[in-house]
């Protein structure tokens, strides 16, 4: 847990209003809430002050004089929301059991779910699930691309931004980037649904989403993505994002002059040599390209 003290602070009363929106935005509104509840339920010991008096006078008076203090109410209050405090980093720390696996760009990893399901993560991707319900509920949370193979069980569900994806046991690929949705089916079936519309997916069909508009795709017959060969194929896909699954796979900035990035390309590149892989995308566009510094500048080398 963040902010101890400001925490302590803002149960007290002593933060301005600013202060107060800055640790709700660090915080988070519903974990400073169920903290402000906790608190408001500790109770502060009861005394009965006449009771105490006449016990005090009834003593004997050939003992010392005890000093009286006063109790100090506002520190047993910091002292309960100090408590509040450890009680709550406690719950995350130890109930909190979401698990993630991600990648870098120009990275690519295999990891396996508590069913011994595999995961074969592209670049820049990140899967989510909480692996203490995983036994009954095979759900998870995917930004980026991945290849699934999943063991045969209860439904196993992959949730992006723009929808969906249930199978029982099978192998396929799903890509959520921005702009972009595509899941492909290698083996079983998949069902993907969209817009609340499902559609079934079997081995060789593939489901595309480009700018939120539904594609019309050929089959196929891989038996995995291409990715996994390292090398990223595309057909009629726009140029803008085959510049960035570029990015991804190179660590490399491109920018464009006087380029239209909506023109479809069809085609591949290699993840093994960044020459080759420029000159596979330039080529056949007719565009050129110039390195700067660590920039790449694609353009139309007819003007040049």
């Amino acid at each position: 847990m963040k902010n101890e003290k400001e925490i302590l602070k803002w149960l007290n009363g002593d933060l301005s209003s600013q202060e107060i929106e800055d640790l709700k935005k660090s915080e988070g509104l519903e974990t400073l809430e169920k903290i402000a509840h906790y608190s408001s339920n500790l109770e502060t010991p009861k005394v009965d002050a006449q009771k105490a008096l006449d016990h005090f006078k009834s003593r004997n008076k050939s003992k010392k004089e005890t000093k009286v203090r006063t109790l100090n109410f506002k520190m047993m209050y910091r002292a309960a929301a100090v408590i509040v405090v450890l009680l709550t980093s406690a719950y995350f720390l130890f109930y909190n059991t979401t698990t993630s696996f991600e990648t870098q760009i120009a990275q690519t990893k295999t990891f396996h779910l508590p069913d011994d399901s595999e995961v074969l993560l592209n670049a820049a991707s990140k899967i989510t699930f909480n692996e203490k319900k995983w036994d009954k509920n095979r759900d998870l949370t995917l930004e980026g691309e991945a290849y699934f193979q999943v063991k045969k069980g209860q439904t196993f569900s992959v949730n992006t931004a723009d929808g969906v994806v249930k199978v029982l046991g099978t192998h396929f690929n799903v890509k959520q980037r921005k702009n972009y949705f595509e899941v492909s089916c290698f083996e079983g079936l998949v069902s993907v649904t969209h817009n609340n519309e499902t559609i079934k997916l079997p081995p060789g069909k593939t489901f595309r989403l480009i700018n939120n508009t539904i594609e019309d795709v050929p089959d196929f017959n891989a038996q995995n993505p291409s990715w996994m060969q390292q090398e990223s194929s595309f057909d009629r896909i726009p140029l803008d994002q085959v510049i960035a699954e570029l990015e991804r796979q190179y660590d490399i900035k491109i920018k464009t002059e006087g380029v239209d990035t909506s023109k479809l390309f069809t085609g591949s590149f290699t993840h093994k040599d960044q020459k080759i892989a420029l000159e596979a995308i330039t080529i056949p566009l007719k565009l050129s390209y110039k390195i700067e510094g660590k920039t790449i500048i694609f353009y139309n080398y007819e003007v040049q």
